[in-house]
This record gives C-alpha cells, structure tokens and sequence, in this order.
C-alpha cells in the first residue's frame, strides 16, 4: 500500500490528502497562481477545496499571510471556478 501524501489547509489547518486539496503558487517572479498540477516552481500553499473555506481565506487574508504577499482577486476567481468544476 502507498503512502498517500498528506498537507495541511492554511485556513482550517487540518490535514487532507494532497488530492482534496488546491495549490496556490508565489513564483520566484512574485507572481500568484493557482497551481492545479501542483508542480510548478516558488513558495506553495494549501486550501480546501470548498467555498466556505475559500470565503474564511478572503476574510482573514489567510493566503495572504502564507505567501507573504497580496492576492490578487483574480486569484480568488479562479480558485472559485476550480472549485466548483469539482
């Protein structure tokens, strides 16, 4: 049996599978991305894949706080449409 690789959610900081979770990505050029692959380059962080979780993110600038740096609303945009294609 492997071993399935868990990470921690930078909002509710419970632990999930890699799986249920999206990557959101400060590159080495500071730019923030959502990183659906979960292999691109720079400083990562972890959100649950609802939009509960994706609203607590907003209200308490919990990305913001993990990436060091603004997020863009755009960013929230696509983490919304990520989340609900599912």
């Amino acid at each position: 049996m492997r071993k399935i690789p868990m990470r921690k959610c930078v909002v509710t900081q419970e632990r999930f599978p890699k799986q249920e979770l999206i990557r959101v990505v400060r590159t080495p050029e500071n730019e923030v991305i959502v990183d659906v692959t979960g292999k691109k380059n720079g400083h990562g962080a972890y959100i649950q894949k609802s939009l509960e979780t994706l609203e607590k993110a907003k209200k308490n600038k919990a990305l913001a706080r993990a990436l060091e740096c603004e997020i863009p609303q755009e960013v929230y945009d696509k983490l919304e449409l990520v989340i609900r294609a599912g």
